[in-house]
């Protein structure tokens, strides 16, 4: 017999603070991830996935390099989070020398600034910090999505997100509705409601899609790029 969760014509919703999501969506996703993939991302056929995301072994990296004794040294703050910024593979190729061009150039007022926005963003103020390394950016062109948010996924992957706009926009517009908008340019509040929503949805499924963050929101949006009807 088959459980309401496989039933793709049920329509039901919640509300994740003022967000309704489309529970039916979400449940009938993990349904057809699981019967495709049985082990989640410990399946052999996404092995390949796993090889080109070293998640874990960046994290490692990030939580030593950027651990809070570190940013008595400012200059290796910038240097670590250029090269962690490097070596990710969920940054684009374009992306990467931009954002090394830009940190190496700073002058010393804004190297300043953006070091105490990554001091904040990871060990105090996180609303603060996350404003703070976006408006250096700003001044630079260079206030993208992937470039604010990567840092903070990798040294705590469960609890931060990596933004990327396309798995976004997709995520928002098969999950939910207008309430929560997504915009090009940077901001706090957006982030907040956005994890908050994502936090309520890795809540209602099986806790093998929720090794970390990038990997939740990497399963959503494989079943839309194949076509499922969600």
């Amino acid at each position: 017999m088959q459980s309401a969760r496989e039933r793709p014509t049920i329509r039901l919703a919640y509300l994740c603070g003022n967000v309704a999501v489309r529970v039916d969506r979400l449940l009938l996703a993990e349904s057809l991830f699981l019967r495709e993939y049985p082990d989640a991302f410990a399946s052999p056929a996404l092995a390949d996935i796993g090889k080109r995301h070293p998640i874990a072994r960046l994290t490692q990296q990030a939580q030593e390099a950027l651990a809070e004794p570190r940013f008595r040294r400012p200059g290796l703050v910038l240097e670590s989070v250029v090269k962690l910024v490097s070596r990710s593979s969920m940054v684009s190729l374009f992306e990467k020398p931009r954002f090394r061009d830009v940190v190496n150039g700073l002058p010393r007022d804004d190297r300043a600034r953006l070091v105490e926005g990554y001091r904040q963003r990871l060990h105090g103020d996180h609303a603060a910090g996350f404003e703070l390394i976006t408006d250096v950016l700003v001044e630079h062109r260079l206030a993208k999505w992937s470039l604010v948010s990567v840092v903070p996924f990798y040294m705590t992957p469960t609890d931060e997100l990596f933004i990327k706009p396309t798995t976004t926009r997709g995520i928002l517009q098969f999950l939910a509705p207008p309430d929560l908008v997504y915009r090009p340019q940077p901001t706090w509040a957006f982030y907040a409601g956005y994890r908050e929503f994502i936090e309520d949805c890795k809540a209602r499924v099986d806790p093998r899609l929720t090794v970390n963050n990038a990997a939740f929101t990497g399963f959503m949006m494989m079943m839309l790029r194949e076509g499922r009807e969600l």
